[in-house]
């Protein structure tokens, strides 16, 4: 093996591991919500008119605490090689205008890959009340890094499927990632990261140009799977997952392909992906629907 794809073996710290980070608080306004809506396509009208939030906005008020713990379990020279790998939302209700949210979040768990290892982040976020508005589960991955065992706590399964292709999809729903996606985007997520925006900088990380947030993407699944599957209600979505399979550029067209899986106690699965051509984007993806 090279040295490039030789994984480097790194020490992490089980002790951060189950240490809940500090609690970051956030109002939800209805013009963040639209803003939201409008810089991911949205076309639900009462996301867009700032009435009710989309189900990925709901990375919007835990953005500054959701990386915290990894800090704590992996040490910070390998921090160039970490990649958001998977996201999964569990919803309890949605984010409504006038919300005080709280948030905190803390590692559960690290797995050593062939190809790198994962970080298992637990983010809950509750109202001033400290009633659970959602929780989630962010799986980060550093590349080429192993962590030498598995410790803790992995996030829930959402695999794919893949009998399922042999079957037509139950809606196919085509998206656009327009030329400026990006620069909406970030303002209205909070996430500045150079690569989105600066088209140097992604040149000088190996990349052809800039990319689009991963969670841009994964919002425009979510408004593809409500408006085909939960008749634009995001009241009744009770589970969002996908796993971040390959990178998406502005002037992308994509396709997110849905198959209705199974039903029981009342709530729906639905299993998705998204496409660009024959390149998976977006992957294991999953949906709950309350009937």
């Amino acid at each position: 093996m090279t040295a490039e794809t030789t994984a480097r073996l790194v020490e992490f710290d089980d002790s951060g591991l189950e240490t809940w980070c500090d609690e970051e608080r956030f109002e939800v306004t209805s013009e963040r919500i639209a803003e939201y809506a409008a810089a991911t396509n949205d076309p639900i009208a009462v996301h867009r008119a700032g009435e009710v939030a989309s189900p990925v906005f709901g990375i919007v008020p835990v953005f500054e605490a959701m990386m915290m713990p990894v800090i704590d379990v992996a040490p910070m020279d390998i921090f160039g090689r970490v990649v958001h790998g998977e996201q999964d939302f569990h919803f309890h209700r949605a984010i409504r205008p006038g919300d005080e949210l709280v948030t905190r979040a803390k590692a559960v768990g690290y797995a050593s890959k062939s190809n790198g290892s994962t970080i298992t982040i637990l983010i809950e976020c509750r109202d001033k009340d400290g009633e659970l508005v959602n929780e989630q589960y962010l799986t980060a991955f550093f590349r080429n890094i192993d962590a030498g065992k598995t410790v803790g706590e992995a996030a829930p399964s959402h695999k794919f499927d893949e009998s399922l292709r042999e079957t037509e999809p139950f809606a196919v729903v085509p998206q656009h990632v327009d030329d400026d996606q990006t620069f909406r985007y970030a303002p209205a997520s909070g996430d500045p990261v150079p690569l989105h925006l600066d088209e140097q900088v992604a040149k000088d990380a190996g990349l052809p140009g800039i990319i689009a947030h991963g969670l841009c993407t994964m919002a425009f699944a979510s408004w593809a799977v409500l408006t085909e599957a939960a008749g634009s209600d995001v009241h009744r979505l009770r589970r969002f997952a996908v796993r971040f399979a390959k990178m998406v550029f502005p002037g992308d067209d994509l396709e997110t392909r849905i198959w209705k899986v199974g039903a029981a106690d009342g709530v729906t699965t639905y299993a998705f992906e998204t496409v660009r051509g024959t390149d998976v984007v977006l992957s294991d993806g999953l949906a709950e629907i309350a009937d």
